[in-house]
């Protein structure tokens, strides 16, 4: 039988979840890393920099999108709503490893202020949620198609030799595109353009400090 969690179950589930993610150890992935028939080119030191910044932030999109589950999922309330953020969650649990995993090979770290980042997006997203079920698919879509846009322009900035990272944001932007039509076909409503705006200044702010912290 499936349990039903109460909003303090779900609550209590996704403070586990950010001292997890706050842990330095690596999350265990599902699936198995699309880098792992790749083959390592070794690349100058500025490139190899370069490259670990770049994946830093994208770990660190991935802490943040946890969170955003997590914190929907607390304040979701339809049951099937719940089921879906967490099937979306999970995969991305699987983009956190492989990124993990990434950095480990770039000889670098994930950002420092993860745990800030965790703490805000659950925020934002149990925020969503309160707002009822079609506006917190509404911000789900929005912040897929933002992160699928900003994967494509991550997979452009990588080093050409940096093959292994590529692979790894090729099957992170399928996942995000998936995510976003499961949320447009789930009854997501259209966030107004101001909005919008604001996720994207915000999600900017973010790369910035996560590429050098």
């Amino acid at each position: 039988m499936s349990r039903s969690y109460t909003p303090i179950d779900r609550f209590i589930i996704g403070i586990d979840s950010a001292l997890r993610m706050a842990s330095p150890q690596t999350t265990e992935a599902g699936r198995k890393n699309p880098a792992d028939s790749v083959a390592e080119i070794v690349m100058e030191e500025e490139q190899r920099r370069h490259a670990a910044g770049l994946m830093r932030i994208n770990h660190a999109g991935e802490v943040c999108a946890q969170a955003l589950y997590a914190g929907q999922a607390v304040t979701a309330r339809n049951a099937d709503l719940q089921a879906n953020l967490k099937k979306a969650a999970d995969e991305e649990v699987d983009h956190l490893s492989w990124c993990r995993e990434r950095l480990d090979e770039l000889e670098s770290k994930p950002s420092l202020l993860d745990p800030l980042w965790y703490a805000g997006s659950f925020a934002i997203g149990a925020i969503a949620g309160l707002a009822g079920d079609g506006w917190s698919l509404g911000f789900l879509k929005e912040t897929e198609n933002q992160v699928e846009a900003h994967l494509e322009g991550h997979i452009e900035r990588l080093p050409p030799e940096d093959a292994r990272s590529r692979a790894i944001l090729d099957q992170m932007k399928i996942d995000e595109a998936k995510h976003a039509k499961m949320a447009e076909d789930s009854g997501a409503y259209d966030l107004p353009p101001p909005v919008r705006r604001l996720m994207k200044i915000t999600a900017g702010l973010m790369k910035a400090v996560a590429y050098r912290l």
